[in-house]
């Protein structure tokens, strides 16, 4: 770890209390729910952090992180991407949702006003709730669209498809027609593709 970056993770374990974990150069503070609201503020107002510029912010969906189940943890996070243009620092904070069925999260719009969109599309994607925001509602899909299409369970092909329909002369939704099947790439080589002489 770069001595920049152990001072920030020094000042975060000491300002917030938790053990931040740097991989690939990236520092990145796990807090929980709960504790999510009040991290974001000290992040931002505390003097030696000054995190005032929030990035981005992200759903993700960790039932099957990697090659393997999750079994037992939590499966939606909101994971924000943090700017210290006072200390030239990034930092990745990262809150798991107690309630897979129904996930829910306070929401950081009073602390950084420019996550608007960025929470309403982890809603419209991922069906994340933010608490206390105050225009949410899908950003990115139709206000009919069924489901949340960037969860892992959710199907290929939808659950509807739309059509122009020209006996109605407008835009029809219907049930998907389109059976499910495996693509297998065909390969397809010369005879003397590899052949050098």
């Amino acid at each position: 770890m770069t001595p920049k970056l152990q001072r920030l993770h020094d000042a975060i374990q000491k300002i917030l209390g938790v053990a931040p974990v740097e991989r690939l150069g990236e520092i990145t503070v796990e807090v929980k729910a709960a504790d999510y609201l009040e991290a974001a503020r000290t992040l931002r107002d505390h003097p030696e952090l000054r995190f005032e510029q929030l990035m981005d912010l992200c759903g993700v969906d960790y039932s099957a992180y990697g090659d393997r189940p999750r079994e037992g943890a939590p499966r939606f996070a909101a994971v924000s991407h943090l700017l210290s243009q006072a200390h030239n620092w990034r930092l990745r904070l990262r809150t798991f949702a107690p309630d897979d069925d129904m996930p829910v999260l306070p929401s950081v719009i009073e602390v950084w006003p420019g996550v608007n969109w960025y929470e309403r599309e982890a809603f419209d994607l991922f069906g994340i709730v933010f608490e206390g925001h105050p225009d949410l509602r899908r950003i990115l899909t139709d206000y009919g669209f069924i489901g949340h299409p960037f969860r892992k369970d959710f199907p290929l092909s939808g659950h509807v498809e739309m059509r122009y329909d020209p006996e109605q002369n407008r835009v029809i939704y219907q049930p998907v027609t389109i059976d499910p099947r495996e693509v297998t790439p065909r390969i397809v080589r010369e005879q003397h593709y590899a052949d050098t002489e």
